[in-house]
């Protein structure tokens, strides 16, 4: 799996992105609703940010900030790494290893085509298995 091409393993489909004067309030609702943990931030259709849980907790509500209010242009990461869709996989979980994040941004000519994230490394079974307890997790 970590010498297959990120195009055979980006997640198109969890794609999520919105310009920088979205508030964190509005991105959080996105992110729940198609169930992902990063939202893409875009202007002019380039990639100019991304945004995390991790950043709605450490700079947003840990900080006391409101989320009405509050735009992602105001917590974003800018400028993130990103990685081009002819990398391997191996290469893309490395760079997220060695610089602490958890999703990388899959970009051409700046422009985002997809998105890969340390949870892709789990192997087919596993992510069903983890699909499937959140299922039942809504369920009850």
């Amino acid at each position: 799996m970590f010498s297959q091409r990120i195009r055979s393993v980006m997640e198109r489909k969890k794609l999520l992105t919105a310009p920088p004067e979205t508030t964190v309030s509005d991105a959080a609702k996105l992110m729940a609703k198609k169930n992902v943990g990063a939202v893409m931030v875009v202007e002019n259709e380039l990639l100019v940010g991304i945004f995390t849980e991790r950043d709605a907790v450490f700079r947003v509500i840990a900080r006391g900030r409101d989320t009405r209010t509050t735009l992602l242009a105001e917590v974003m990461t800018t400028a993130p790494q990103t990685v081009d869709q002819d990398k391997s996989f191996g290469y893309a979980l490395l760079m997220m290893h060695e610089n602490g994040f958890r999703h990388v941004p899959v970009v051409e000519k700046g422009k985002p085509i997809g998105i890969v994230s340390s949870r892709n490394a789990l192997d087919p079974e596993m992510e069903e298995f983890v699909a499937e307890a959140q299922r039942r997790k809504h369920i009850r």
